[in-house]
């Protein structure tokens, strides 16, 4: 006998007609982000590098519709295995505690809370239903019975495929995770590799453009120094930390790539362009960078 979503989730009948699931697969030209020239990227190479973009930019996101009302129930699913199994994780589930006024521009137009009892189940639960319509969303209990659980994960989705170095774009809790678990295309990927790489501090925009040689390790080398104590030896890094703590470090660092180079590369290239990239960027006058 299939086990179903609903078998899991235990919504009452006065509560499942006000359930919805939004699918969210590709980005819209206009959603998150997105313009005319923009690569169009989808759901699951966004959650792999910035869940919490999915989990509300993509799942609250209005353009034209008007899918959810305030006190219904949002759950957000998205497509495993490139949509080929019909197999999809359920990433969040949202009550919308408030509606932006209609007749603005696309954007964000909820606000919502996790519900509360359902945060064990974020990233592991992964279903399969056929997907035939093509409204990106639905009331639940239109199709409860033939959303079938096939796994619950014993912890959070992750993907151990590496996802291109033009993709990479981790938050320090992503890189400590990937670096910690030893995930195998990852660590591939990183530890025979010269780079240029950018740290982003999203709390104020300030950036840091470093570089990984062969003379410093390699970029997962470079990148686990910054795990082990946050700051990777950088002066303003280690100022920033001694003012406001590691834990202001793991929750507003991100970490990305700006350009990649093999192995034989002769390190003063790299440092070149790491230069370049600091100027470009003016990462010394408004920026991390005081060197």
């Amino acid at each position: 006998m299939a086990f179903r979503l609903n078998d899991l989730l235990h919504f009452g009948e006065d509560e499942i007609g006000n359930v919805k699931i939004r699918f969210c697969k590709v980005a819209r030209q206009d959603e998150g982000g997105q313009d005319d020239t923009s690569p169009r990227r989808t759901a699951y190479e966004e959650f792999l590098t910035n869940p919490e973009k999915v989990n509300n930019e993509w799942l609250l996101w209005r353009t034209t519709q008007n899918p959810f009302s305030e006190g219904e129930i949002a759950i957000c699913f998205i497509p495993l295995d490139n949509g080929a199994t019909d197999r999809w994780l359920i990433t969040t589930i949202k009550r919308i505690t408030a509606v932006r006024p209609e007749g603005q521009e696309p954007g964000i137009a909820y606000e919502a809370e996790e519900l509360d009892g359902f945060e064990a189940l974020f990233g592991r639960v992964i279903v399969k239903y056929h997907k035939s319509f093509q409204s990106s969303y639905v009331r639940l209990n239109t199709i409860e019975d033939e959303i079938e659980v096939c796994e619950i994960l014993p912890e959070r989705y992750t993907e151990s495929e590496f996802p291109g170095y033009d993709r990479v774009r981790l938050s320090y809790k992503q890189l400590s995770h990937i670096l910690e678990r030893g995930i195998g295309n990852w660590i591939g990927a990183l530890e025979n590799q010269k780079a240029v790489y950018l740290i982003t501090d999203k709390k104020t925009g300030k950036l840091y453009v470093g570089s990984a040689t062969g003379d410093n390790g390699m970029l997962l080398q470079r990148w686990k120094n910054y795990v082990d104590n946050g700051t990777g030896g950088n002066v303003d890094f280690e100022k920033l930390k001694k003012e406001k703590g590691f834990d202001y470090i793991k929750e507003n660092f991100q970490y990305s790539i700006l350009e990649i180079f093999n192995g034989t590369t002769d390190s003063k290239k790299i440092v070149e362009r790491e230069h370049w990239w600091m100027e470009t960027l003016m990462t010394r006058e408004f920026g991390y960078n005081n060197n």
